[in-house]
């Protein structure tokens, strides 16, 4: 059984990813469009390819609808999530992909990371509002309707705990490690509304311009990429209604068996439960 066979839960459920124009997030919006759900793709800037990828692959149902917005500012949150609302009439999905690497601030630190006082402190600032706080203001405009709707699904795209204390990381590790204290913190509060949240990582280095940039990593034959296309599997069982007893917990998109059934595929994708998590 494949786990690409699209739920039947999946029909009209509406959903809202941000960063959806390229890499990960244009992935996933198209893998939960093409599995009958309807996706508010957000992002800051417009794409070429996913303008084409609406035209082209689905003119008539409307089922994919550009947001342009800043994950960084509180109002354009709440205006996505408006306008979805104002479009499907209901919000039922968020996946908060959208996010910065290290690279943002420091263009090549593969090859010469800086220490976390060398940084500029306005990098920081930056990566940290789109990172973290862009997930915060996401969550806080679009939780309510969820909570109100006594159903809903936050995930949240994550990286590898060995990223999150890498040397020359700071701050995307730093950033990425505030995520997942936020989802398990946010799936006991959520807890008894119908409304979970889990965390969703590819596993490793991933075919996108986030990590592959201006040529570094690229240089790299050691390097070894995941195709992006890995997390369509996972983010259709997430945002289904299989996914209804998991929450607090991250899911790691390499360790998808696509041979074995959707709930034994995420079981096997999960990683160990921890009641108290730890870093170093």
């Amino acid at each position: 059984m494949s786990t690409l066979t699209p739920d039947a839960s999946l029909q009209g459920r509406v959903c809202i990813v941000t960063g959806a124009s390229r890499g990960l997030g244009r992935v996933m919006a198209e893998a939960l469009v093409d599995a009958g759900a309807r996706v508010a793709a957000m992002d800051i800037a417009e794409s070429e390819a996913l303008v084409a990828a609406e035209a082209a692959r689905r003119p008539q149902d409307g089922r994919l609808f550009r947001i342009l917005a800043d994950v960084r500012v509180p109002a354009d949150c709440e205006s996505a999530v408006a306008q979805t609302l104002a479009r499907f009439g209901a919000i039922h999905v968020l996946v908060n992909n959208a996010g910065i690497g290290t690279r943002a601030i420091n263009a090549v630190y593969d090859v010469k990371p800086l220490k976390f006082w060398e940084l500029p402190i306005e990098g920081w600032h930056q990566l940290i509002d789109v990172n973290l706080n862009g997930i915060f203001h996401m969550a806080h405009a679009a939780a309510p309707h969820l909570v109100a709707g006594e159903f809903g699904r936050i995930v949240n795209i994550s990286t590898g705990w060995v990223t999150m204390a890498r040397y020359g990381d700071s701050p995307y590790g730093p950033s990425k490690a505030a995520l997942e204290s936020c989802t398990a913190i946010w799936a006991k509060e959520l807890a008894g509304t119908g409304v979970t949240c889990n965390a969703l990582l590819p596993g490793g280095p991933t075919d996108t311009q986030l990590a592959r940039g201006a040529g570094t990593r690229a240089a790299s034959s050691a390097t070894t990429f995941l195709k992006p296309e890995i997390m369509a599997a996972p983010i259709l069982w997430l945002a289904s209604d299989r996914s209804a007893s998991w929450t607090g917990r991250r899911f790691i998109a390499k360790d998808w068996d696509p041979s074995l059934p959707p709930d034994e595929a995420a079981a096997k994708a999960a990683s160990p439960a921890r009641e108290l998590p730890a870093i170093i």
